[in-house]
């Protein structure tokens, strides 16, 4: 048993699928390379405007003033039969290139209960890709090819040869010479064809009119000539025309982004990194990786990623052609500890931290761990972790004394002094003399890196009317840094 998915006007809809809202408007492809451009192919919009094969432009354009005329552009036409293969290759490993638009899967040792409803799923992916395309079952890939040019979603033919009859001769592709001599004949249809002895066709038209005959026929099962599953997952696209706003270059990459997994889920693999590269018409280049929090292969979460930094980006110059790179492996299998917490949308919480980077900068952002150094409240910010460990063991010898509670920021203070101490306090918040005082404590430190060297003296001090606080000279200012419960 074969399938196979077919898109007609292949070298139109990879055009238009690049294009948001393209593919409902009456659009044709045109020749641009002759002197005379001529239309090479319409979608079904523009053939009921009357718009058909052969016309010039002016031709097509009296027809459908609302024509939208495209030429062909082979990135494009290489990017759908990309996405075409991907999709075959959800169904088997044996996954054949027949023809542009055309795409062959041999599906023998795959479940027949389940072959109809597999080839329908492929077939609205593939339209959702923006390839209208329609998918045949059969028992040879001619019959199949048959089958998939005639059904609305997915044709399986059961009763060949009632299946074979009344289609046109036109549909087995007979040479111009031999398909003059059999409408003189009077011949019409494959039934027409195949009612007559294979022998006395062979006799009169030789083996061209053998190889008809056989394909009439329904064909004879063939190996395919399958392509090899993609060894990296890579696509990338030039524009005819530079794009200047965000909306077009996004809907591209979503294309790119969807044929990709889809891909990376044949293969049974997963996204761990993606990696965009953006080439502008001044020649520069802006490239730009995406570690992301978890191994993955949702299109949207991967989507969101792009979406977010390609927000913030600005250009000196319009965009001309996009690279996007995924970098695989294996699905993440892991079973955390019993008392271990992990995200619970680790994605959403990476999204959420990357909108915070574009809005107050990376240095800005983190989880604050303490620095190896004795000034006080030292921190750096280290990326956040994907798994909170458990909590450490209480210490083994509790630490004595009072627990100070800091002021955040730490309150300005004024001082009268009695000689060298302090007789008086003053602050926004309180103020009372000085009943006892405890110190200096002085302390410095990182004198060997410039513009981080630190130095302040400490005293503890005791008001008359109550409170007991940490007394902090820096900088040739006086703080109070916190209160003692």
């Amino acid at each position: 048993m074969f399938a196979v998915f077919h898109v007609a006007e292949c070298a139109l809809h990879a055009v238009l699928r690049t294009e948001p809202g393209a593919n409902g408007r009456p659009a044709a492809l045109f020749d641009d390379s002759r002197r005379k451009s001529l239309l090479l192919a319409a979608n079904p919009a523009a053939r009921a405007a009357g718009v058909e094969p052969g016309m010039t432009a002016p031709q097509a354009l009296a027809r459908c003033a609302t024509l939208v005329i495209r030429a062909p552009q082979p990135a494009a036409e290489a990017e759908a039969r990309a996405a075409l293969l991907a999709v075959g290759f959800t169904l088997s490993p044996l996954v054949e290139d027949t023809a542009p638009g055309v795409c062959t899967v041999d599906l023998r040792g795959t479940d027949p209960a389940r072959r109809s409803r597999d080839a329908e799923a492929a077939v609205h992916q593939l339209r959702q890709f923006g390839l209208p395309a329609t998918a045949g079952l059969a028992r040879t890939p001619q019959l199949a090819l048959y089958a998939a040019r005639a059904a609305g979603v997915v044709l399986a033919v059961g009763d060949e040869k009632n299946f074979l009859a009344p289609l046109p001769l036109a549909a087995a592709d007979p040479p111009p010479a031999l398909a003059a001599i059999l409408a003189d004949w009077g011949l019409r249809t494959l039934g027409d064809l195949t009612a007559l002895p294979r022998d006395e066709i062979v006799r009169r038209l030789g083996a061209a009119g053998l190889a008809l005959w056989q394909r009439a026929a329904g064909g004879s099962l063939r190996p395919l000539h399958p392509v090899a599953r993609p060894l990296e997952f890579v696509a990338a696209m030039e524009f005819e025309h530079a794009l200047e706003t965000l909306e077009p270059l996004l809907f591209i990459l979503r294309r790119l982004l969807d044929r990709l997994v889809l891909e990376l889920t044949a293969a049974q693999f997963v996204a761990a990194e993606l990696q965009l590269a953006i080439q502008l018409e001044d020649e520069t280049r802006h490239a730009r990786g995406f570690r992301l929090p978890e191994p993955t292969a949702d299109a949207e979460i991967l989507f969101r990623a792009l979406h977010t930094h390609l927000e913030s980006l600005r250009t000196a110059a319009a965009i001309s052609a996009v690279h996007l790179a995924a970098i695989p492996a294996r699905p993440l299998v892991r079973q955390q500890g019993l008392f271990e917490t992990g995200l619970r949308d680790p994605h959403g919480f990476a999204e959420t931290l990357a909108r915070l980077v574009a809005v107050v900068g990376s240095d800005q952002v983190g989880t604050p761990q303490l620095e190896d150094t004795h000034r006080p409240d030292a921190v750096r910010l280290a990326p956040p972790a994907g798994v909170i460990p458990p909590a450490a063991p209480p210490a083994r010898h509790t630490p004595a004394g009072l627990p100070l509670r800091r002021f955040r920021p730490p309150l300005p203070a004024r001082l009268e002094f009695s000689g060298r101490q302090p007789t008086y306090l003053w602050t926004g918040q309180f103020h009372g003399p000085v009943a006892d005082l405890h110190g200096p404590w002085r302390g410095s430190g990182d004198w060997w890196q410039p513009g981080r060297d630190w130095s302040r003296t400490e005293w503890d001090v005791a008001l008359a009317d109550g409170g007991l606080y940490r007394l902090l000279l820096t900088g040739g200012a006086y703080f109070v840094e916190g209160e003692y419960d």
